[in-house]
């Protein structure tokens, strides 16, 4: 992957690719399958916000594998160019296996419903009416997004714990701040309000899981802390 450039500062630093490397590289790509990266068949550019600290707003873009009927896996970009950065994972499930958790491992996870219907998840330059059955699959499910690489604070490099994300939600800190959304409107000439218009009609869950989205009934978020603990130096036989 490319770094990206500001002015002379390399993010992340590191000498340019050599020809070399070039060379090797696409000698691999042409040997190898790859069979894990491609079958990436989506991509979706959405918000979120930082459970720790939900001001924090960003734009994210999700290549999305979808595993079967109830289970996605996303590895999240900053952004769709070349040389986007590697920010995080998203998983998601569908309600009916969202219901088989245990609450405390619910309240990691955020809903879709609002951030489809209100427009603000988009599948770049794909039609409306032909990502519409996707779409009616995903405002009934649940999200798990962990950052690793917080590049919207400058972070060059992936610095310390994960963070745990949050969906945009009509409510107080989940409403993604006007001029967010209008870059990314304007990026791929698109308006999220129409869209909001358009999907009106989209089916949504009977109910919510009030487990998911855990903040916005409760108002806490949930941060990680990286604790010494003394390692097994003998494993437990199976």
């Amino acid at each position: 992957m490319a770094s990206t450039t500001k002015g002379h500062e390399q993010v992340p630093p590191g000498e340019p690719m050599s020809i070399g490397q070039h060379m090797l590289d696409k000698g691999a790509q042409m040997m190898q399958s790859l069979k894990p990266i491609k079958q990436m068949n989506q991509h979706v550019c959405t918000f979120a916000m930082y459970s720790h600290d939900m001001s924090r707003q960003i734009e994210t873009h999700h290549y999305v594998t979808r595993v079967n009927q109830d289970f996605l896996q996303c590895a999240v970009y900053d952004s769709d160019e070349s040389n986007g950065r590697l920010i995080g994972v998203e998983y998601i499930l569908s309600d009916r296996i969202f219901e088989s958790l245990p609450q405390e491992e619910q309240k990691l996870w955020h809903s879709h419903a609002h951030e489809i219907k209100s427009g603000l998840w988009v599948n770049p330059r794909v039609p409306e009416m032909v990502i519409r059955p996707e779409l009616e699959n995903l405002t009934k499910t649940y999200g798990k997004f962990w950052c690793t690489w917080q590049t919207d604070r400058g972070d060059k490099l992936p610095i310390g714990p994960p963070s745990l994300m949050m969906s945009p939600q009509p409510v107080d800190l989940g409403i993604v701040k006007i001029g967010l959304v209008k870059k990314r409107d304007d990026k791929y000439n698109l308006s999220t309000d129409t869209m909001k218009t358009v999907r009106t009609d989209l089916s949504e869950p009977t109910r919510l899981n009030p487990m998911a989205d855990y903040w916005v009934k409760h108002g806490k978020g949930f941060a990680i802390d990286v604790d010494d603990v003394e390692m097994k130096k003998i494993a437990p036989f199976p």
